[in-house]
C-alpha cells in the first residue's frame, strides 16, 4: 500500500543536498517560489550565494533532513548517494518519519530500490528522479524529470517538479526513473558523437559552420545536442553544463544495466571509449561538448 503524506504546497520546508552546477539553480527556483530551503554541500563555499538569497546552511545531510519535510539530493556518483543517505551523519542517521526523499542524481536502479525500501521501513517515502537538460535546463526551469516510485508520493512532489522542470512523469516503481535516464543517456551518446563528427566533417569540407547549423537545425538532423552544444563549440566554450566525468559514469551504468539484461550496445560502448579517451587527455572536468577536442586542438 502506498504511503501518503499531506504536504502544504506553499511555504514548504525543503532540504537540498548537493548545490553544484544544476542544484544551485534549482534551489534558486525554490527560494523564488517562497519555500524555505536548508542546504548542504561538500564544499561549503558553493552555497554562499544561496545563503545570501535566503537558504539556510546545515552542517550535515542529517541536519538538513531534521529540519525539512521534503529532501532533494543531487550529487555526483552512486558512491556519493550512498554516503549522504547511509553515512554516519547522513539522511538516515536521523528520524525520517513522514518525510519524502527525492534523489535527482543519475545513479543506479539498484541503489534507488535500496533507498526506497529503507525509507519505507522508516515511515518515509522516496522517489528516484534523475533529470535531463543540463545547466541551461536547470537555470531556465525546463528540466525533464524521470521518476520512479509510488504514485501517491509522486503526486505530492509534483508542485515542486513544476517549479524546476517543464516535463515530468512517473515511469514506474522504484528504479524506473533511473532506467529511463539510462535510456536518455544512451540516446544522447549518439547525438553527441553524431554532432561532433558532423562539425569535424563540415569544417574539413570548408563549409560555413553557422550556415550548416542553421540548415541542419531546420531538418531531420535537428536535435538538442546540436542546438545547445554546437554553438558553444564554435565559441570555444567548453565550460561544463554537464561534466565529461559524469557522462562517463552514466554511460558505464547504462552498459552495466544492459549487460544484466543480456543486451549488447556497441554504439554506446564506442561513445564511452571516446569520452574515456577525452578524460585521459585531461578534459574530465570540461563539458561534454569538449569531445570535439579529440579532433580539434
Amino acid at each position: 500500500m502506498d504511503l501518503f503524506f499531506y504536504v502544504e504546497v506553499s511555504g514548504m520546508k525543503i532540504g537540498f543536498i548537493g548545490t553544484g552546477v544544476m542544484g544551485k539553480s534549482i534551489v534558486k527556483h525554490f527560494l523564488a517560489a517562497g519555500h524555505e530551503v536548508a542546504v548542504y554541500n561538500r564544499t561549503k563555499s558553493k552555497t554562499d550565494e544561496l545563503v545570501k538569497q535566503g537558504a539556510v546552511w546545515q552542517d550535515t545531510p542529517g541536519e538538513v533532513t531534521a529540519v525539512s519535510e521534503i529532501i532533494f539530493s543531487m550529487v555526483g556518483y552512486p558512491s556519493d548517494v550512498e554516503e549522504i543517505y547511509y553515512g554516519a551523519k547522513g539522511i538516515f542517521s536521523v528520524d525520517s518519519n513522514n518525510k519524502i526523499f527525492v534523489d535527482l542524481t543519475t545513479s543506479t536502479p539498484t541503489l534507488a530500490g535500496k533507498i526506497y525500501q529503507t525509507a519505507k521501513e522508516r515511515g518515509a517515502a522516496a522517489l528516484d528522479a534523475p533529470v535531463s537538460g543540463g545547466d541551461l535546463g536547470a537555470q531556465n526551469a525546463t528540466l525533464t524529470i524521470m521518476v520512479g516510485g509510488d504514485q501517491a508520493t509522486y503526486d505530492q512532489v509534483v508542485p515542486l517538479f513544476e517549479i524546476m522542470g517543464k516535463s515530468y512523469s512517473l515511469q514506474g516503481t522504484a528504479g524506473a526513473g533511473q532506467h529511463t535516464k539510462m535510456a536518455n543517456q544512451i540516446m544522447i551518446a549518439g547525438t553527441m558523437t553524431g554532432m561532433t563528427e558532423m562539425l569535424v566533417y563540415a569544417k574539413a569540407a570548408n563549409l560555413e559552420m553557422e550556415k550548416v547549423l542553421a540548415t541542419l537545425g531546420g531538418g531531420a538532423a535537428q536535435n538538442w545536442s546540436m542546438a545547445n552544444y554546437a554553438p558553444r563549440i564554435l565559441k570555444e566554450d567548453y565550460s561544463a553544463g554537464f561534466f565529461v566525468k559524469h557522462f562517463i559514469k552514466d554511460l558505464k551504468i547504462a552498459l552495466d544495466e544492459a549487460e544484466k539484461m543480456q543486451l549488447d550496445l556497441p554504439a554506446t560502448k564506442l561513445a564511452t571509449e571516446l569520452y574515456e579517451r577525452l578524460a585521459d587527455k585531461g578534459f574530465e572536468n570540461d563539458g561534454t561538448q569538449a569531445l570535439i577536442k579529440l579532433w580539434w586542438s
